[in-house]
């Protein structure tokens, strides 16, 4: 059996005693981006302002709140931090970015990194690592965000016409993230030693745990990401039929 394990986030909490990340290398860290990215926004659109605010108090309170000491018990945990630093705290920062018309080949490179990041922090040994070394887990989260980014930057921007690139990216993305969240929802055994011995003071079996994890990967996130798709195909389609309007008068 594993040994209790001490990581970044503090030792796995019980109920009760979770506490906040006030490591202050962190909040400088956090403020200092936040603090370059309004910078370069002093000439932008309100909007687009207030969705950067937005998108960095999300991501700062995922690594701060006891979400962080939390995740260190619970696989769930974590799950639901990177789906909420991925997915709702990653594209409202990118919103605030400046806009790149991306071709069809930087909309798959993205998906492609971001699916290869997704992957590969949810396999047992790179998963584990992060427990156990200060360096993996800042790789995990600043490779993760990154991608992220980029990603939804390359959604957020495409070149004139390549919309339906951009829906054949965001159905990319939707399906094999849905595909590994379901290969943790079924699977026969729990894959994260990590755990073992963590789950049990918060009612739950280590696959109980992992199976949650899934299900979150799985329909919450997959449902969101969809349904950004369609929202962003509607826009589109907006803009078409302005466009249309336009020529005809």
């Amino acid at each position: 059996m594993p040994a209790p394990i001490t990581a970044y986030c503090g030792n796995a909490p019980i109920p009760g005693a979770l506490v906040w990340n006030m490591d202050p290398v962190l909040i400088a860290c956090l403020a200092a981006a936040a603090a370059l990215h309004f910078r370069s926004l002093r000439n932008e659109e309100p909007w687009r302002r207030s969705a950067a605010a937005a998108g960095w108090l999300i991501v700062g309170l995922a690594l701060v709140s006891p979400l962080c000491n939390l995740s260190v018990a619970l696989f769930s945990a974590r799950v639901g931090q990177h789906m909420t630093i991925a997915l709702i705290g990653a594209p409202l920062i990118a919103l605030g970015l400046p806009h790149l018309r991306a071709g069809a080949g930087s909309l798959w490179a993205a998906s492609a990194a971001f699916g290869v990041l997704l992957w590969l922090w949810h396999t047992p040994l790179a998963y584990d690592a992060t427990f156990t070394s200060t360096v993996v887990y800042w790789t995990m989260h600043l490779s993760m965000l990154a991608a992220a980014l980029w990603l939804w930057a390359a959604l957020f921007s495409p070149a004139p016409g390549r919309i339906w690139q951009a829906l054949g990216v965001s159905f990319f993305t939707t399906m094999h993230m849905s595909l590994l969240g379901a290969l943790l929802t079924f699977s026969p055994r729990p894959l994260f030693p990590v755990h073992l011995l963590t789950t049990a003071a918060w009612g739950l079996s280590p696959l109980e745990d992992q199976q949650i994890g899934g299900l979150i990967m799985w329909i919450p996130a997959g449902v969101l990401l969809m349904g950004y798709a369609i929202v962003g195909f509607g826009r589109e389609l907006s803009r078409l039929e302005r466009a249309g309007e336009r020529t005809a008068f």
